[in-house]
């Protein structure tokens, strides 16, 4: 959720995977540390919102995320037992995240936007600096797990990504910049890529600086016993 789609989370779905790594300090609370990997795009092409369409800004980025924190059951839980078999969970984390955004240029050729300085990052047209590819990330979500014996259980989990920047999309600022400036300050295909609008506009609404980027995972999730079975948590 950014600039390129502000409000439908899962409209531009990829595929992802990951692994997880739990370590159960008692039967409610766990430690967590889990490594992602994902795609995420956004195309204005694919817009029902005339604005959008006109703007014609597109991106595509992989994600890699690594992050440590906590889970939380609703109930015990511990796999193999008759009576803690099953419950929802929190999930609160903190991690980093790495991307790279890019796009197509008119010639069909793949771009890669940080070091163009689509807004004039890096120049005098603009006080900031070029975006960092490696970002902090705050990852929070709810799922449910299962157990299906004392070594296998299996879940589910929905998680939102809170984001301290802008630039997933590599879109930030409410404006373009002027392009006979941007051209000669980060060279014409900066120029290019930062304003394709159909209408041509040069005083138009390139993106929205109020608020940060988002990003969302969902899927199942198959658990592994790699020690030995508790033999009891609860009584």
């Amino acid at each position: 959720m950014g600039d390129l789609n502000p409000y439908m989370p899962f409209k531009e779905t990829n595929l992802a995977g990951g692994l997880v790594y739990r370590f159960n300090i008692h039967s409610r609370l766990s430690f967590r540390a889990n490594f992602i990997y994902g795609h995420l795009e956004g195309d204005d092409s694919n817009s029902s919102n005339a604005f959008r369409q006109n703007r014609n800004l597109s991106f595509h980025t992989d994600i890699y995320e690594g992050a440590v924190g906590v889970e939380f059951s609703y109930f015990p839980f511990q796999l193999g037992h008759e009576r803690y078999k099953g419950t929802a969970y929190l999930l609160a984390e903190i991690g980093i995240f790495k991307m790279n955004p890019k796009t197509y240029a008119d010639d069909g050729n793949e771009v890669e936007l940080r070091s163009l300085g689509t807004e004039g990052q890096g120049s005098e047209l603009n006080s900031k600096s070029p975006y960092k590819l490696t970002q902090l990330v705050l990852p929070i979500g709810v799922g449910a797990k299962m157990s299906l014996s004392k070594r296998v259980g299996i879940g589910f989990e929905m998680g939102l990504r809170k984001t301290f920047t802008d630039y997933i999309d590599d879109v930030g600022s409410d404006n373009y910049v002027d392009p006979v400036l941007l051209s000669a300050a980060n060279g014409p295909t900066a120029a290019a890529l930062s304003n394709r609008s159909l209408s041509g506009d040069r005083f138009g609404q390139r993106g929205d600086s109020s608020f940060k980027d988002w990003y969302f995972f969902a899927g199942g999730m198959l658990t592994i016993s790699l020690g030995n079975p508790t033999i009891c948590w609860t009584h």
